[in-house]
C-alpha cells in the first residue's frame, strides 16, 4: 500500500534550468525536497530519430496531494515540448523523514 508519497523524475538539458526549477517547486511548496544530480546521459527516440543528450535529473519529493499542480507548473516552464515527468510512489520510508516531508509539503508557499 502506497504512502501517499511520491518520488518523481524530470530531466533538465542544463543546470541552469534544472536549478530554476527545482527551486520554483520548492518555493511554492510543490515538492519537499529537489535533488539535482549532473551528468545523466539519456538516448532516445525523438522524431524519427535516435538521439542523445547530456542531462540534468531532477529527483523530486512530494505526494499525491501535489502531482497534479507539480505536473502543471512542470509542464509550463520547462524548456522541452515533451517533458519527462513520471512518478514512483514510495512505499515505505524513515516516519521521522516522511513527517518532514508532510510538514515540508503544507506549509504556506513562500
Amino acid at each position: 500500500m502506497s504512502s501517499g508519497y511520491r518520488i518523481a523524475l524530470c530531466n533538465l538539458p542544463d543546470q541552469e534550468s534544472a536549478r530554476h526549477l527545482a527551486s520554483w517547486l520548492v518555493d511554492r511548496a510543490l515538492a519537499a525536497c529537489v535533488n539535482i544530480v549532473p551528468g545523466i546521459e539519456s538516448v532516445y527516440h525523438w522524431q524519427g530519430e535516435v538521439e542523445s543528450a547530456t542531462e540534468w535529473l531532477l529527483i523530486i519529493k512530494t505526494d499525491d496531494r501535489h502531482w497534479d499542480a507539480l505536473q502543471q507548473l512542470i509542464t509550463e516552464h520547462h524548456p522541452y515540448e515533451v517533458p519527462e515527468i513520471i512518478s514512483l510512489p514510495i512505499d515505505k520510508g524513515l516516519p521521522a523523514y516522511l513527517n518532514w516531508m508532510k510538514d515540508s509539503l503544507d506549509r504556506k508557499p513562500d
